[in-house]
């Protein structure tokens, strides 16, 4: 159930909760800022001045600094969570819209949308390290837990690219999944990826050991963000045109994954920390 709703900024996208669980930190795309919610209260603490068209957000492990995509003057600002202000803006590519961290806080992937690459921003200097080609139009980020690759989703290529972040470059070829793939989201073990295809109204689930689409779960309209329980049960599937949230049961079967299905309806608004 709903038990509060905290007005925030024009056309809130992203949101990204901190590691302890006290912050919320969600961007606000037409007025250029970034709210932050305290969740003992559930109000907003505090407004921050980003760049222009703030989208994806992500905070890293350690819960110190927040990434924030600017999408339309091609930089990422970097939050100092101590004091709630821009310590850093990094120049990035053409575009940037979804923002992963790996499990180590030492680097950040951005999905570069215009240029149809990712940036790997090194966190301890907060420079771009290296800039890595992917097929069209990536929008979605997300790094497994175990931090040895990175899953993009490829908008205009209808396909999943993965990176070797330990070599940061593409391993294989793009795995086909559906029409325009936004959101993707990785289980805690590692061995799943779910992609919301949001033109086919579908999940894509990825094994992750073979980089192949296993089953294809149908979902409500234009399914855009999805998000994983942190003990695997559960996924949450945003459906933008539906107004609803799909949650898809992860089962554990011997041999094999089960798929259940449900709904839960909702606003169907935000698209998490991988902009989509």
């Amino acid at each position: 159930t709903v038990t509060a709703t905290v007005p925030v900024g024009n056309d809130p996208v992203g949101v990204a909760i901190t590691p302890d669980g006290a912050f919320v930190y969600v961007t606000n795309a037409f007025n250029n800022t970034v709210s932050v919610i305290d969740t003992g209260t559930d109000t907003v603490s505090t407004t921050i001045p980003v760049g222009t068209t703030p989208s994806g957000v992500a905070i890293t492990p350690d819960g110190a600094f927040v990434y924030v995509t600017n999408a339309f003057n091609n930089t990422v600002s970097v939050i100092d969570t101590g004091t709630d202000t821009v310590s850093t803006t990094i120049p990035v590519g053409d575009d940037p819209r979804g923002v992963a961290i790996t499990p180590d806080s030492s680097h950040a992937y951005v999905t570069i949308s215009a240029d149809n690459s990712v940036s790997v921003i090194d966190t301890g200097t907060n420079t771009v390290s290296t800039t890595i080609p992917v097929v069209g139009d990536p929008r979605g980020v997300a790094i497994t837990p175990d931090g040895s690759r990175a899953y993009v989703t490829n908008d205009d290529g209808n396909a999943v690219s993965v990176i070797d972040t330990g070599t940061d470059t593409v391993v294989g070829a793009p795995i086909p999944v559906g029409d325009d793939p936004r959101g993707v989201a990785i289980t805690p073990d590692s061995s799943r990826a779910y992609v919301a295809n949001s033109d086919s109204n579908t999940v894509s689930v990825i094994d992750t050991g073979t980089d192949t689409v296993i089953e294809t779960v149908p979902v409500g309209n234009s399914p855009r963000g999805v998000a994983i329980t942190p003990d695997g049960s559960r996924a949450y599937v945003t459906n933008r045109d539906g107004n609803a949230v799909s949650v898809i049961a992860i089962g554990k079967c011997a041999g094999s994954l089960c798929f259940d299905f449900g709904s839960l309806t909702g606003s169907g608004s935000g698209a998490g920390s991988a902009f989509s």
